[in-house]
């Protein structure tokens, strides 16, 4: 696709007044768009979640998108951490310039559809600007990613050589590839997609899921919760297929790790860092957290983390074990646990009892507030991350740019 023209003044106004009509209509043109490119190019299904498309989830975000644009088209600064988002979960699934031609024909034809004689040749026209000169912003930047690893260009094939329950939710999947040559590096923090063949759909589905070991060169790890529900549009649906039909031997496809979710380990260690998490959302903060311990880092860590029952959280013993190893004292766990056992033991088991509430942790030694460089990376539920993101900034005066949250999905909520 060529290098898309600036978009006008006269465009950007045009795009900006409409930004309303978009936002009454939004839903109703996304499930239109989504529904007739999928009929026309069945091939997309092997790129789309069909379960979002189920549970509506991905039209809604798609909405919430066109909207945010409109609303910013003049000031795309606003959207620059959407923007790198979505690049890294584009060029995980390699999504290929060829293909915005396609998404912007029929998201533009839906407008029309939608909208009818509102949509005058005026706003069809500052539409077709705007897509292309967007279009034209995540080429340019998926292309940046594509080359930091040009020698694995698409899905590469891997073994399933452990798997490993680490409570009676969650497995550990220990994979390498077949080729059996070095795996590439990552950032702690990032994860891969893998995708696999769905019965039920009759294709081949992807899914993130975030690495949950320390970047090594002989495998990668993901920890994989097991859902309820087998049905599409069900969440959980590719996780409980790698729970139920894989085995070790098995093979699986991945691409290259990917995500703007991730600690750098040059960035200073006079950084001290909180993990905090909820369920599942642990992983990629054990990626970060072995990677510093297996580089002797000298940062302080917190690790913050809240689950239903202390018998389904992950890692236990192995954030215990840490914890104690470490003689400079940096790394200190705090554990929630919302429904403690009847022989559960406070200090031993968990330290507070009831979902995580961060004004309960000591607001200096665990959550860093007396220091204004501390960065503070979230993952769990999307409500959760949410409520964590509200009491750093609203009680802790921690500014948006030091809270990193992990939005798996769509983001949508």
């Amino acid at each position: 696709m060529a290098v898309a023209a600036p978009i006008s003044p006269e465009h950007i106004a045009i795009v900006k007044a409409t930004a309303p009509v978009l936002k009454e209509h939004g839903i109703e043109i996304t499930t239109l768009f989504y529904k007739n490119m999928i009929a026309a190019h069945p091939e997309l299904r092997n790129i789309f979640s069909m379960s979002n498309q189920a549970s509506g989830a991905q039209p809604r975000a798609l909405a919430a998108a066109v909207f945010a644009y409109a609303t910013y088209v003049d000031d795309l600064d606003q959207l620059k951490a959407a923007v790198e988002r979505i690049a890294h979960k584009h060029e995980s699934l390699k999504v290929q310039p060829d293909q915005y031609p396609i998404v912007g024909k029929h998201l533009l034809e839906a407008v029309a559809a939608v909208l009818g004689d509102a949509c005058t040749p005026e706003i069809g026209e500052a539409w077709t600007a705007a897509y292309a000169a967007l279009a034209d912003m995540f080429i340019n930047r998926e292309r940046q990613l594509y080359a930091t690893h040009e020698d694995w260009p698409g899905w590469r094939r891997f073994k399933v050589q452990r798997k490993v329950p680490e409570t009676c939710e969650i497995t550990s999947f220990y994979l390498v590839p077949e080729d059996g040559k070095p795996l590439q590096s990552f950032l702690p923090g990032q994860y891969i997609s893998l995708q696999v063949f769905v019965p039920q759909m009759g294709h081949m589905q992807p899914r993130q899921y975030s690495l949950s070991e320390a970047p090594r060169s002989d495998y990668y790890r993901i920890s994989v919760k097991k859902e309820k529900g087998k049905q599409i549009g069900v969440p959980g649906l590719i996780s409980n297929l790698l729970h139920e039909n894989y085995k070790e031997g098995d093979v699986l496809e991945l691409t290259a790790p990917a995500g703007e979710f991730f600690v750098d380990p040059k960035d200073g260690e006079d950084k001290p860092i909180a993990l905090i998490s909820a369920g599942v959302g642990l992983t990629p903060m054990i990626s970060i957290l072995n990677n510093a311990v297996n580089a002797g880092s000298r940062r302080r860590i917190s690790w913050i983390h809240g689950v239903h029952s202390s018998e389904v959280r992950a890692f236990n013993d192995h954030i215990r074990e840490t914890c104690a190893k470490d003689v400079n004292n940096n790394i200190k766990a705090t554990f929630f646990v919302t429904s403690p056992r009847q022989r559960d033991v406070q200090g031993v088991d968990y330290h507070f009892a009831g979902r995580m509430d961060l004004s309960k942790v000591d607001q200096n030694s665990a959550l860093f507030l007396d220091d204004g460089r501390a960065e503070y990376y979230i993952c769990g539920p999307y409500a959760f991350m949410k409520d964590m993101e509200k009491y750093l900034i609203m009680n802790g005066g921690v500014g948006r740019e030091r809270i990193h949250l992990e939005i798996f999905g769509t983001g949508d909520e």
